[in-house]
């Protein structure tokens, strides 16, 4: 055995002895700062700093701002969310803008829940010399105190924050715990009429060591009551918010955003956030060309639809697979045609306006596709059949955005 290892072992043992005998998380922290000689930060899952370590003469604007603040920024937090080590539960070396040193992120995992993450900064350039086994060891004893001080709280989560994190992770077994946890928090008369998913994938923040979005956000919405959940921002609204701002924080920012259906309980936020989620993911993924930064799960949903029946072509109905397939071969707009004509309810006017059409190719193509393609256009009882089954074709051939042509504006 080395003296360095000796030197490593008998450190750990120091850590752990503190861990046996204090049960102090601050204390914790100082030793471990010491052991690996840098500065460090803990945080919880909602990415509050509870306990740090930062030695005399120490400069970073970005670590004394999470210091000062009592939190990292939007931004940092959606960096260790696309960490896909961090994401599978491992370490991960990522650099930070606006800082000069590398930083050591490893979640904190007791009893196999999450519970925050140490960020260790690397002064000296050195942290990846560490064994993996004393990273493991320093991680498990500052995991397992962290789950000790939570588990000692009167209340299991401190602050509205908190609730509202581990209420979308599904961790209030009924609602009357849910409220008695929001008890003498806001959230207890809290009642937003929607919220709002933003996603930063775009976003670049020329002030990155601030929480200049956060701060934005409190300005354009102060009733907001913004926060981080994963990799998104999650941010409330009222019947009296003005939305137009969120469409200025979009374009500023660079920001993609969902705005929820209205939300008649608090409680039920679980299931508003996951249809919100699929829409974002859905903005995002599939509408990356598109110039929509701001849409609703509402003006999203019924391609979300689309999208669950995507390539199941032998739903639809025969007449309609032929007609798609004329338009194909032909590169005519039959099937677009239909489209509108049904949606503006069989007014050729609208139609003939949507596609940019004479009045009389409009009328030769309704015909055809009622002679020759037998599709029963003005059978009621077909209509939303038929109206589905042509989308399907739509959404295959167009792509999602095809469906947000006519709404983009609609809450602009």
């Amino acid at each position: 055995m080395t003296v360095e290892t000796q030197q490593n072992n008998n450190s750990i043992y120091m850590l752990l002895r503190d861990f046996l005998s204090q049960d102090n998380l601050k204390k914790l922290a100082h030793d471990t700062g010491k052991i690996v000689g840098c500065p460090l930060l803990i945080l919880d899952d909602t990415f509050h700093v509870i306990s740090y370590f930062m030695p005399p003469n120490f400069t970073d604007t970005v670590f004394e701002g999470a210091v000062e603040q009592g939190e990292i920024t939007y931004e940092a937090g959606v960096i260790i969310s696309r960490s896909p080590a961090l994401c599978n539960g491992k370490p991960d070396f990522i650099e930070l803008q606006g800082s000069a040193f590398q930083r050591r992120f490893a979640p904190l995992v007791s009893n196999g829940i999450q519970l925050g993450y140490l960020i260790c900064v690397d002064i000296n350039k050195d942290l990846h010399k560490i064994p993996d086994t004393d990273w493991s060891m320093i991680e498990q004893i500052l995991a397992k105190q962290l789950y000790i001080e939570v588990s000692h709280q009167d209340k299991p989560f401190g602050t509205a924050e908190e609730i509202l994190v581990q209420l979308l992770n599904g961790n209030f077994p009924s609602e009357s715990y849910f409220k008695l946890q929001i008890s003498n928090t806001f959230l207890e008369k809290f009642h937003p009429s929607a919220f709002a998913l933003i996603d930063l994938t775009a976003y670049h923040n020329l002030h990155f060591g601030k929480n200049y979005l956060k701060e934005k956000i409190n300005e354009y919405l102060p009733e907001a009551h913004s926060f981080l959940y994963r990799r998104q921002v999650i941010m409330f609204l009222c019947k009296n918010s003005n939305r137009n701002l969120l469409w200025k924080l979009a374009e500023k920012f660079s920001l993609k955003v969902v705005i929820s259906d209205e939300i008649d309980n608090i409680f039920h936020l679980p299931e508003q956030y996951l249809l919100a989620y699929k829409a974002l993911k859905l903005l995002i993924d599939s509408l990356q060309k598109e110039t929509f930064q701001v849409c609703t799960v509402a003006q999203l949903r019924f391609i979300l639809m689309l999208q669950e029946v995507e390539n199941r072509d032998n739903l639809i109905m025969p007449e309609l697979r032929k007609l798609a397939a004329y338009d194909e071969k032909k590169k005519s707009q039959y099937c677009e045609t239909l489209y509108w004509y049904l949606i503006y309810g069989h007014s050729l006017k609208k139609t003939c306006d949507m596609l940019f059409t004479h009045r009389n190719t409009v009328c030769y193509r309704i015909r055809k596709m009622q002679e020759e393609f037998l599709i029963p256009i003005e059978n009621p009882k077909m209509y939303a059949e038929i109206l589905f089954d042509v989308s399907m074709i739509l959404f295959h051939r167009k792509g999602p955005g095809f469906f947000l042509t006519e709404n983009k504006d609609r809450y602009k």
